[in-house]
Protein backbone atom coordinates (compact mmCIF):
# COMPACT_ATOMS: atom_id res chain seq x y z
CA UNK A 1 0.00 0.00 0.00
CA UNK A 2 2.76 2.36 0.85
CA UNK A 3 4.45 1.82 -2.43
CA UNK A 4 1.24 2.71 -4.00
CA UNK A 5 0.58 5.83 -2.32
CA UNK A 6 4.33 6.56 -2.87
CA UNK A 7 3.86 6.36 -6.68
CA UNK A 8 0.70 8.16 -7.00
CA UNK A 9 2.44 10.99 -5.18
CA UNK A 10 5.57 11.00 -7.87
CA UNK A 11 3.38 10.23 -10.94
CA UNK A 12 1.09 12.99 -9.23
CA UNK A 13 4.05 15.62 -8.60
CA UNK A 14 5.47 14.93 -12.06
CA UNK A 15 2.62 15.59 -13.81
CA UNK A 16 1.50 18.84 -12.27
CA UNK A 17 4.88 20.05 -12.78
CA UNK A 18 5.87 19.00 -16.47
CA UNK A 19 2.24 20.60 -17.47
CA UNK A 20 2.65 23.05 -16.10
CA UNK A 21 5.95 23.77 -17.70
CA UNK A 22 4.60 23.52 -20.71
CA UNK A 23 2.63 27.17 -20.37
CA UNK A 24 3.66 30.01 -19.04
CA UNK A 25 2.80 33.77 -18.61
CA UNK A 26 2.67 36.26 -21.90
CA UNK A 27 5.35 38.26 -22.76
CA UNK A 28 4.31 41.38 -21.40
CA UNK A 29 6.94 42.92 -24.27
CA UNK A 30 4.38 41.77 -26.91
CA UNK A 31 1.36 43.82 -25.46
CA UNK A 32 1.64 48.06 -25.58
CA UNK A 33 3.44 48.78 -22.39
CA UNK A 34 3.69 51.39 -20.49
CA UNK A 35 6.75 50.98 -18.56
CA UNK A 36 7.10 54.01 -16.29
CA UNK A 37 6.42 52.84 -12.69
CA UNK A 38 7.10 53.40 -8.95
CA UNK A 39 8.22 52.00 -5.62
CA UNK A 40 5.10 51.90 -2.90
CA UNK A 41 6.08 50.62 0.29
CA UNK A 42 2.35 50.45 1.76
CA UNK A 43 -0.87 48.68 0.02
CA UNK A 44 -2.78 52.18 0.50
CA UNK A 45 -0.53 54.29 -1.67
CA UNK A 46 -2.21 52.59 -4.39
CA UNK A 47 -4.52 55.63 -5.96
CA UNK A 48 -1.59 58.11 -5.47
CA UNK A 49 1.00 55.98 -7.62
CA UNK A 50 -1.75 55.91 -10.01
CA UNK A 51 -1.68 59.40 -10.18
CA UNK A 52 1.77 59.45 -10.94
CA UNK A 53 2.39 56.81 -13.57
CA UNK A 54 -0.30 56.79 -15.63
CA UNK A 55 -0.57 60.90 -16.26
CA UNK A 56 -0.08 60.87 -20.14
CA UNK A 57 -0.65 56.96 -20.20
CA UNK A 58 -2.08 54.15 -18.90
CA UNK A 59 -1.63 50.53 -17.17
CA UNK A 60 2.14 51.71 -15.17
CA UNK A 61 3.32 49.66 -12.33
CA UNK A 62 4.30 49.68 -9.00
CA UNK A 63 6.51 47.55 -6.76
CA UNK A 64 5.67 46.42 -3.71
CA UNK A 65 7.06 44.00 -1.01
CA UNK A 66 4.79 41.59 0.90
CA UNK A 67 6.94 40.42 4.21
CA UNK A 68 5.98 36.96 5.71
CA UNK A 69 3.92 38.07 8.53
CA UNK A 70 1.81 40.56 6.46
CA UNK A 71 -0.67 37.48 4.78
CA UNK A 72 -3.74 39.38 5.87
CA UNK A 73 -5.83 38.12 2.38
CA UNK A 74 -8.66 41.02 2.98
CA UNK A 75 -5.68 43.61 2.79
CA UNK A 76 -4.16 42.29 0.16
CA UNK A 77 -7.05 41.27 -2.44
CA UNK A 78 -8.41 45.04 -1.30
CA UNK A 79 -4.98 46.07 -3.03
CA UNK A 80 -5.44 43.89 -6.15
CA UNK A 81 -8.67 45.08 -6.37
CA UNK A 82 -7.33 48.66 -6.23
CA UNK A 83 -5.12 48.23 -8.77
CA UNK A 84 -6.97 47.05 -11.17
CA UNK A 85 -9.18 49.97 -10.86
CA UNK A 86 -6.61 52.23 -10.93
CA UNK A 87 -4.84 50.41 -14.26
CA UNK A 88 -1.34 49.39 -12.57
CA UNK A 89 -0.01 46.23 -12.91
CA UNK A 90 1.84 45.35 -9.43
CA UNK A 91 5.10 43.38 -8.85
CA UNK A 92 5.31 41.96 -5.61
CA UNK A 93 8.40 41.39 -4.04
CA UNK A 94 8.36 38.81 -1.44
CA UNK A 95 10.25 39.54 2.11
CA UNK A 96 10.72 37.63 5.87
CA UNK A 97 11.04 40.14 8.35
CA UNK A 98 14.01 41.60 10.91
CA UNK A 99 15.83 38.82 12.64
CA UNK A 100 14.70 38.34 16.06
CA UNK A 101 18.24 37.66 17.60
CA UNK A 102 19.88 40.24 15.26
CA UNK A 103 17.55 43.35 14.51
CA UNK A 104 20.01 44.59 12.13
CA UNK A 105 19.17 41.92 9.59
CA UNK A 106 16.49 40.57 7.62
CA UNK A 107 16.09 36.92 8.75
CA UNK A 108 17.18 34.51 6.29
CA UNK A 109 14.08 32.99 4.49
CA UNK A 110 13.40 29.05 4.00
CA UNK A 111 11.46 26.69 1.60
CA UNK A 112 8.37 26.97 3.70
CA UNK A 113 8.59 30.60 2.98
CA UNK A 114 8.37 30.46 -0.31
CA UNK A 115 6.02 27.38 -0.41
CA UNK A 116 3.77 30.01 2.19
CA UNK A 117 4.13 32.71 -0.28
CA UNK A 118 3.29 30.45 -3.01
CA UNK A 119 -0.33 29.67 -1.07
CA UNK A 120 -1.13 33.14 -0.33
CA UNK A 121 -0.24 34.87 -3.75
CA UNK A 122 -2.07 32.17 -5.36
CA UNK A 123 -5.05 32.88 -3.22
CA UNK A 124 -5.45 36.55 -4.65
CA UNK A 125 -7.25 37.48 -7.61
CA UNK A 126 -4.62 39.58 -9.66
CA UNK A 127 -5.67 42.26 -11.89
CA UNK A 128 -3.73 41.20 -14.90
CA UNK A 129 -3.04 37.86 -16.19
CA UNK A 130 0.92 38.22 -15.32
CA UNK A 131 1.71 37.84 -11.64
CA UNK A 132 4.81 39.65 -11.17
CA UNK A 133 7.01 38.22 -8.24
CA UNK A 134 10.38 38.71 -7.29
CA UNK A 135 12.04 36.23 -5.01
CA UNK A 136 13.92 38.50 -1.97
CA UNK A 137 15.79 41.15 -2.06
CA UNK A 138 19.45 42.42 -2.36
CA UNK A 139 20.96 38.48 -1.17
CA UNK A 140 24.27 39.72 -2.26
CA UNK A 141 23.96 41.61 1.19
CA UNK A 142 24.87 39.88 4.36
CA UNK A 143 22.36 42.10 6.23
CA UNK A 144 19.58 40.92 3.52
CA UNK A 145 20.49 37.54 4.19
CA UNK A 146 20.42 36.60 8.28
CA UNK A 147 23.84 38.11 8.22
CA UNK A 148 25.36 36.07 5.86
CA UNK A 149 25.99 36.09 1.93
CA UNK A 150 25.15 32.78 0.40
CA UNK A 151 24.63 32.70 -3.24
CA UNK A 152 24.65 28.83 -2.96
CA UNK A 153 21.26 28.38 -0.42
CA UNK A 154 20.25 31.24 -2.43
CA UNK A 155 19.79 29.57 -5.89
CA UNK A 156 18.66 26.46 -4.20
CA UNK A 157 15.79 28.61 -3.08
CA UNK A 158 15.20 30.10 -6.25
CA UNK A 159 14.99 26.88 -8.02
CA UNK A 160 12.53 25.78 -5.68
CA UNK A 161 10.23 29.24 -5.96
CA UNK A 162 10.12 28.08 -9.50
CA UNK A 163 8.52 25.55 -9.33
CA UNK A 164 6.68 25.95 -6.07
CA UNK A 165 5.40 29.26 -8.12
CA UNK A 166 4.75 27.64 -11.32
CA UNK A 167 2.94 24.73 -9.97
CA UNK A 168 0.48 26.68 -8.44
CA UNK A 169 -0.41 29.01 -11.56
CA UNK A 170 1.10 29.73 -14.89
CA UNK A 171 0.30 33.17 -14.74
CA UNK A 172 3.19 33.59 -11.94
CA UNK A 173 5.88 35.26 -14.11
CA UNK A 174 9.25 34.74 -11.55
CA UNK A 175 11.84 37.65 -11.37
CA UNK A 176 15.64 36.71 -9.89
CA UNK A 177 15.93 39.34 -6.80
CA UNK A 178 17.66 43.05 -7.58
CA UNK A 179 20.89 43.04 -6.40
CA UNK A 180 22.98 45.75 -4.69
CA UNK A 181 24.55 47.09 -7.58
CA UNK A 182 27.28 49.14 -5.48
CA UNK A 183 28.25 46.29 -3.37
CA UNK A 184 31.72 45.20 -2.96
CA UNK A 185 32.99 41.45 -2.38
CA UNK A 186 33.99 42.09 1.45
CA UNK A 187 33.68 38.71 3.68
CA UNK A 188 30.90 37.78 5.78
CA UNK A 189 29.43 41.25 4.71
CA UNK A 190 28.48 41.74 0.90
CA UNK A 191 29.68 40.07 -2.85
CA UNK A 192 29.98 41.84 -5.98
CA UNK A 193 26.61 41.22 -7.81
CA UNK A 194 28.64 39.82 -10.79
CA UNK A 195 30.27 37.42 -8.94
CA UNK A 196 27.17 37.12 -6.83
CA UNK A 197 25.28 35.40 -10.26
CA UNK A 198 28.06 33.46 -11.50
CA UNK A 199 28.42 31.63 -8.17
CA UNK A 200 24.03 30.87 -8.05
CA UNK A 201 24.80 29.60 -11.64
CA UNK A 202 27.70 27.57 -10.85
CA UNK A 203 25.50 26.38 -7.66
CA UNK A 204 22.59 25.32 -9.70
CA UNK A 205 23.45 24.62 -13.35
CA UNK A 206 20.44 26.36 -15.47
CA UNK A 207 18.05 28.03 -12.40
CA UNK A 208 18.65 31.09 -14.72
CA UNK A 209 17.00 29.03 -17.39
CA UNK A 210 14.15 28.80 -15.14
CA UNK A 211 13.00 32.31 -14.00
CA UNK A 212 11.36 34.83 -16.46
CA UNK A 213 12.96 38.04 -15.87
CA UNK A 214 15.12 39.61 -13.60
CA UNK A 215 14.41 42.27 -11.42
CA UNK A 216 17.48 45.12 -11.64
CA UNK A 217 18.59 47.71 -8.88
CA UNK A 218 19.75 50.27 -11.63
CA UNK A 219 21.18 52.65 -9.16
CA UNK A 220 23.58 55.71 -10.04
CA UNK A 221 26.67 54.41 -8.04
CA UNK A 222 28.85 55.62 -6.50
CA UNK A 223 26.72 57.16 -3.59
CA UNK A 224 24.02 57.15 -5.47
CA UNK A 225 24.50 60.40 -7.28
CA UNK A 226 26.22 60.12 -10.82
CA UNK A 227 24.93 61.67 -13.52
CA UNK A 228 22.82 59.59 -16.34
CA UNK A 229 26.10 60.08 -18.71
CA UNK A 230 28.06 57.48 -16.62
CA UNK A 231 27.86 53.85 -17.97
CA UNK A 232 29.31 52.16 -16.17
CA UNK A 233 28.13 48.46 -14.45
CA UNK A 234 28.02 49.94 -11.12
CA UNK A 235 25.37 52.70 -12.91
CA UNK A 236 22.03 53.61 -13.96
CA UNK A 237 23.42 50.94 -16.69
CA UNK A 238 23.72 48.02 -14.82
CA UNK A 239 20.77 46.27 -15.78
CA UNK A 240 22.65 45.92 -19.34
CA UNK A 241 25.49 43.64 -17.61
CA UNK A 242 23.13 41.78 -15.52
CA UNK A 243 20.93 40.85 -18.50
CA UNK A 244 23.92 40.00 -20.26
CA UNK A 245 25.52 37.50 -17.75
CA UNK A 246 22.10 36.12 -16.95
CA UNK A 247 21.44 35.62 -20.42
CA UNK A 248 24.47 34.05 -20.79
CA UNK A 249 23.72 31.30 -18.38
CA UNK A 250 19.86 31.11 -19.39
CA UNK A 251 20.30 30.76 -23.11
CA UNK A 252 17.20 32.79 -23.61
CA UNK A 253 16.18 36.14 -23.67
CA UNK A 254 15.17 37.99 -20.10
CA UNK A 255 13.32 40.83 -19.91
CA UNK A 256 14.86 43.68 -17.06
CA UNK A 257 12.59 45.11 -14.56
CA UNK A 258 14.35 48.27 -12.53
CA UNK A 259 12.50 48.12 -9.62
CA UNK A 260 14.70 50.32 -7.69
CA UNK A 261 16.68 52.83 -8.88
CA UNK A 262 17.37 57.09 -7.27
CA UNK A 263 19.38 59.70 -6.71
CA UNK A 264 19.78 61.15 -2.95
CA UNK A 265 18.70 64.57 -2.35
CA UNK A 266 20.62 65.16 0.22
CA UNK A 267 23.34 65.31 -2.51
CA UNK A 268 21.91 66.42 -5.55
CA UNK A 269 19.48 69.65 -5.26
CA UNK A 270 16.00 68.31 -6.81
CA UNK A 271 16.27 70.15 -9.90
CA UNK A 272 19.18 68.09 -10.47
CA UNK A 273 17.51 65.25 -10.14
CA UNK A 274 14.51 66.27 -12.05
CA UNK A 275 17.01 66.20 -15.10
CA UNK A 276 18.82 63.38 -14.32
CA UNK A 277 15.51 61.23 -14.53
CA UNK A 278 14.49 62.99 -17.50
CA UNK A 279 17.61 62.17 -18.84
CA UNK A 280 17.76 58.42 -18.07
CA UNK A 281 14.41 57.62 -19.49
CA UNK A 282 15.55 59.15 -22.91
CA UNK A 283 18.37 57.72 -23.49
CA UNK A 284 19.47 55.03 -21.05
CA UNK A 285 16.22 53.13 -20.04
CA UNK A 286 14.48 53.56 -23.22
CA UNK A 287 15.88 49.90 -23.97
CA UNK A 288 13.39 48.05 -25.90
CA UNK A 289 13.67 45.01 -23.07
CA UNK A 290 12.75 46.96 -20.16
CA UNK A 291 9.30 46.29 -18.85
CA UNK A 292 9.08 48.68 -15.88
CA UNK A 293 10.80 51.42 -14.03
CA UNK A 294 9.92 51.65 -10.66
CA UNK A 295 12.28 53.92 -8.84
CA UNK A 296 12.43 54.02 -5.00
CA UNK A 297 9.95 55.97 -3.80
CA UNK A 298 6.96 57.31 -3.68
CA UNK A 299 6.55 58.10 -0.20
CA UNK A 300 9.19 57.86 2.95
CA UNK A 301 7.77 59.93 5.64
CA UNK A 302 10.42 61.25 7.49
CA UNK A 303 12.43 57.74 7.74
CA UNK A 304 15.81 56.56 6.39
CA UNK A 305 15.00 56.71 3.05
CA UNK A 306 13.49 59.93 2.90
CA UNK A 307 16.38 61.70 0.59
CA UNK A 308 14.94 58.96 -2.69
CA UNK A 309 11.32 60.02 -1.53
CA UNK A 310 9.38 61.77 -4.76
CA UNK A 311 6.82 63.34 -1.99
CA UNK A 312 8.15 64.58 1.40
CA UNK A 313 6.67 63.85 4.88
CA UNK A 314 5.03 67.01 4.15
CA UNK A 315 3.00 65.95 1.07
CA UNK A 316 5.29 68.19 -1.03
CA UNK A 317 6.02 66.72 -4.55
CA UNK A 318 9.53 67.01 -5.62
CA UNK A 319 11.03 68.08 -8.99
CA UNK A 320 11.40 64.36 -9.59
CA UNK A 321 8.05 63.71 -9.40
CA UNK A 322 6.93 66.00 -11.63
CA UNK A 323 9.60 64.82 -14.07
CA UNK A 324 8.14 61.48 -14.01
CA UNK A 325 4.43 62.68 -13.95
CA UNK A 326 4.68 64.85 -16.73
CA UNK A 327 6.43 62.20 -19.28
CA UNK A 328 4.52 61.48 -22.02
CA UNK A 329 3.86 57.55 -21.50
CA UNK A 330 2.73 54.38 -23.94
CA UNK A 331 -0.87 53.58 -23.24
CA UNK A 332 -0.41 49.89 -22.03
CA UNK A 333 -2.93 47.14 -22.74
CA UNK A 334 -1.83 44.09 -20.77
CA UNK A 335 -4.25 41.22 -20.39
CA UNK A 336 -6.42 41.27 -18.13
CA UNK A 337 -6.88 38.86 -15.73
CA UNK A 338 -10.08 36.50 -16.25
CA UNK A 339 -9.97 34.66 -13.10
CA UNK A 340 -13.35 33.41 -12.24
CA UNK A 341 -12.87 32.44 -8.24
CA UNK A 342 -14.63 33.74 -5.98
CA UNK A 343 -12.65 35.17 -2.78
CA UNK A 344 -11.05 32.04 -0.60
CA UNK A 345 -12.68 29.62 -2.70
CA UNK A 346 -9.41 28.07 -3.86
CA UNK A 347 -7.89 25.07 -2.00
CA UNK A 348 -4.28 23.86 -2.74
CA UNK A 349 -3.03 20.67 -2.65
CA UNK A 350 0.24 19.43 -3.68
CA UNK A 351 2.88 18.00 -1.76
CA UNK A 352 6.26 19.79 -2.00
CA UNK A 353 9.11 18.89 -0.08
CA UNK A 354 10.46 22.04 2.03
CA UNK A 355 13.86 21.37 2.91
CA UNK A 356 16.61 20.49 0.69
CA UNK A 357 20.30 21.07 -0.24
CA UNK A 358 21.86 21.44 -3.91
CA UNK A 359 25.06 19.15 -2.46
CA UNK A 360 22.97 16.59 -1.60
CA UNK A 361 21.40 15.80 -4.88
CA UNK A 362 22.57 13.08 -7.28
CA UNK A 363 22.28 12.83 -10.72
CA UNK A 364 21.51 9.79 -12.75
CA UNK A 365 20.41 10.92 -16.25
CA UNK A 366 17.90 13.57 -14.97
CA UNK A 367 19.51 16.14 -15.89
CA UNK A 368 16.00 17.66 -17.16
CA UNK A 369 15.07 17.41 -14.03
CA UNK A 370 15.74 20.51 -11.56
CA UNK A 371 17.38 19.51 -8.19
CA UNK A 372 14.23 20.53 -6.15
CA UNK A 373 12.06 17.83 -7.71
CA UNK A 374 14.56 15.19 -7.65
CA UNK A 375 15.02 15.81 -3.56
CA UNK A 376 11.31 15.32 -3.41
CA UNK A 377 11.88 12.09 -5.20
CA UNK A 378 14.36 11.51 -2.34
CA UNK A 379 12.46 11.89 0.07
CA UNK A 380 9.62 10.30 -0.67
CA UNK A 381 11.73 6.84 -1.21
CA UNK A 382 12.26 7.43 2.74
CA UNK A 383 8.90 6.57 3.41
Amino acid sequence: MKKIFFVFLVSYFLFLFFADKANAAYDPLAVPNNKVGIHILFPQEINDAAALVNENGDWGYVTIPIQAGDKDLEKWQKFMDSAKQNHVIPIVRIATEGDYFNTKVWRQPTASDVLDFANFLNSLIWPVENQYVVIFNEVNRADEWGGSVNPEAYADLLEYATIVFKNKSKDFFILAAGLDNAAATVKEESMDQYAFMQSVENAVPGVFSHIDGIASHSYPNPGFSQPPSKLTPQSIASFKYEKALAEEFAKKPLPIFITETGWRSDVLPHEIIGSHYRQAFESVWNEPSIVAITPFLLRAGDGTFRFFSFIDDSGQKTQAYDTIHNLVKSQGLPIISKDPRILGTKTHTAIIEKQFTQASLTSHNTEEIPSAVKQLVKWLLKL
